[in-house]
């Protein structure tokens, strides 16, 4: 299996990308706005995907926050709110938001668990920093450690109970930036006692199966490399300091905080560290030049990424629309008492 996660082109799959992937056998898939139109046409290209390499637990992941970040919209899809939401509940009162945000994420978790998506890109466990970039802003859960773990945990929980698995990001924390990565590198100047703050919510949720890597350099650890391409921080930051064992993904090697070419990054990132390489865009020549660089997964990432996979849904069960409703019930009920 390749140690690595692709996007698609469009609503189904092109015939050079079936091929492609057929060969190529990428650990997991990732979907975005243009691959989505209605549920009946996600479950098919979700359906498709697996069928394409026999495993009816495949790693197939979304970036469905709330807010500005869902791929997935309305009128089709029910619209969800973002992080800061509980973060407001929780200034007054904090086991009602740590519920509320539990509540949510399986609601959320069982409209992909309908489409036959088994991962989502959530929680953000980014400390929110004031004067810093906005690209993490409002999604955040909060600027305070605990609170940020504790809903964290919440929302890990709450994909769990519909069958999806979480991913915990930004390793080892995007808060503080001031650009947007997507963008530009950023470096945080911060030191090492501070950014202990950054580290705390990752270092409390350790355990979890899945987690992503930032694109953001931090002069204290390297002066050279951001997080994704540093061995020193994947190493003696991410892996020993916070305690993570689980399965490492880059962010999206498209980010334009990365130079090089794509195919280049996706090698530097793996030999630095990281288990699986994310490659967003269904661009045929980066994907072949990823897979012809990338050397075969290891023993070691197959077992994490079984052990991601485990506890996601089969899909082989209708979705429970009933509990869905309730649990939309309970967050609204216990956003209202912020309002």
């Amino acid at each position: 299996m390749l140690p690595a996660i692709f996007g698609l082109s469009g609503l189904t799959l092109s015939d050079d990308e079936r091929a492609f992937f057929r060969d190529a056998d990428p650990a997991g898939y990732i979907l975005f706005g243009r691959n989505v139109e209605s549920r009946v046409q996600v479950r098919a290209l979700t359906d498709d995907l697996r069928e394409l390499h026999g495993r009816a637990r495949t790693f197939i992941c979304i970036d469905q926050e709330g807010g500005r970040v869902a791929r997935m919209k309305p009128p089709v899809w029910a619209a969800y709110p973002a992080g800061e939401a509980f973060d407001r509940l929780y200034e007054t009162a904090p086991i009602s938001a740590i519920e509320a945000v539990r509540a949510h994420a399986e609601a959320l978790g069982l409209d992909l668990a309908e489409v036959g998506i088994s991962v989502d890109c959530l929680p953000l466990l980014d400390v929110r920093q004031a004067g810093a970039h906005d690209v993490v802003g409002d999604r955040a859960l909060g600027h305070e450690p605990l609170r940020v773990a504790a809903m964290g945990r919440a929302v890990l929980e709450g994909l769990a109970r519909a069958g999806v698995a979480g991913v915990i990001k930004h390793i080892p924390g995007h808060g503080r930036a001031a650009v947007d990565s997507h963008k530009e590198l950023p470096t945080v100047t911060a030191s090492a006692e501070e950014l202990e703050t950054d580290l705390a919510p990752f270092r409390s949720l350790n355990d979890s199966a899945i987690g992503m890597t930032g694109h953001v350099r931090y002069p204290v650890w390297d002066a050279e490399l951001p997080a994704t391409l540093s061995s020193t921080v994947i190493r003696d930051v991410i892996r020993s300091r916070i305690g993570f064992d689980g399965l490492l993904l880059t962010d999206d090697l498209d980010m334009q905080a990365l130079g090089g070419a794509v195919p280049d990054r996706a090698a530097r990132a793996q030999a630095a560290g990281c288990d699986i390489a994310l490659n967003c865009w269904a661009k045929m020549d980066d994907m072949i030049g990823i897979a012809e660089t990338l050397v075969p997964m290891s023993a070691k990432t197959a077992a994490r990424l079984e052990r991601a996979l485990a506890s996601t849904s089969d899909f082989a069960a209708p979705v429970d629309l009933a509990r869905q409703a309730e649990r939309v019930g309970t967050r609204d009920r216990l956003l209202a008492l912020s309002a």
